[in-house]
């Protein structure tokens, strides 16, 4: 009897041929606590014939937690053009294939893109084995309105580069998802509190599923405040969400903090004491306004 959904049913019937052909899957793995692993996550690792994985270590040390050995080749972002000949070739001969990142669910924020991009393209079969990611585990706990989000990723390391693409989402009315590399949240947050406005509420998300999880929520001045006094904020992963700005939203902005400090100069305030005094309004470091006010002017050349 063939099961409706059972992968074995492809091989049956008349388009049999198609059994030569193998498969793409696309395995979610835990982000920190192994229990979170599905049983059919664990089928497919054992099932396939090579795994496509970011870090043939991370997934080494998950193999041997579940009693596993499988053959592994790593793909990661700068191998996975060049891989991928070969990866689209064990798949037309019938292999099948599970890529694997260091945590979580593939292709966000992580490889994988191309190769399955390319198996699609192929006539290959992708299958998606859904699970954990830190996306929908920081949405779950934050606390903020997320009917409607959206995922950024990791924003760029340059602080301009970064400013530059916050300003680009001033007005998001949705939910914002980051990633952020520990040692730059103090940063990132600061920058944060003075483009959306030091009132908009945020949540900093650590460590998320592991023995030290932790959960902040407040403001961004409140949160860009404590991580830069707080050293555990400066260790492990995190994901931030951002909430979206309310519609009729009157909340101070970069471009509020600059004008700001032109009214003051022009009032014949020198620019130090502009700045300190609009660090103080804004409820701000001043080193954040200053960048701000230096940025505005390179604009403006």
């Amino acid at each position: 009897m063939i099961i409706v959904g059972d992968p074995s049913s492809a091989t049956k019937g008349p388009n049999a041929a198609a059994a030569s052909i193998g498969r793409l899957e696309v395995v979610a793995t835990p982000i920190g606590n192994l229990a979170d692993l599905s049983p059919r996550a664990r089928d497919s690792l054992a099932g396939a014939d090579l795994l496509a994985v970011e870090d043939t270590r991370r997934t080494g040390a998950l193999l041997s937690a579940l009693g596993l050995q499988k053959p592994m080749v790593s793909l990661h972002t700068h191998n996975e053009r060049a891989r991928g000949d070969e990866l689209i070739r064990r798949l037309q001969e019938g292999a099948v294939i599970a890529i694997v990142s260091d945590a979580g669910t593939p292709l966000l924020s992580d490889p994988g893109f191309d190769l399955v991009r390319r198996a699609a393209a192929a006539g290959i079969t992708v299958r998606g084995i859904p699970g954990p990611t830190a996306i929908a585990a920081a949405l779950s706990v934050a606390a903020i309105p997320a009917e409607r989000f959206c995922f950024e990723g990791f924003l760029p390391a340059r602080a301009g580069e970064r400013r530059t693409r916050l300003s680009t989402l001033v007005h998001e009315a949705r939910a914002m998802v980051f990633f952020e590399a520990p040692h730059r949240i103090s940063e990132t947050l600061a920058d944060m509190a003075l483009i959306f406005g030091p009132e908009r509420e945020a949540a900093v998300t650590r460590e998320l599923t592991k023995i030290y999880e932790s959960v902040y929520r407040g403001t961004l001045a409140n949160l860009a405040e404590r991580s830069a006094r707080e050293p555990d904020w400066q260790r492990g992963e995190i994901t931030l969400v951002i909430a979206g700005v309310e519609a009729g939203s009157q909340s101070k902005t970069a471009d509020d903090a600059v004008a700001r400090v032109r009214e003051y100069e022009a009032a014949g305030m020198d620019r130090k004491g502009a700045i300190a005094t609009v660090a103080d309004e804004f409820d701000l470091p001043k080193k954040i306004v200053y960048a701000a006010v230096v940025d505005a002017n390179k604009m403006s050349r």
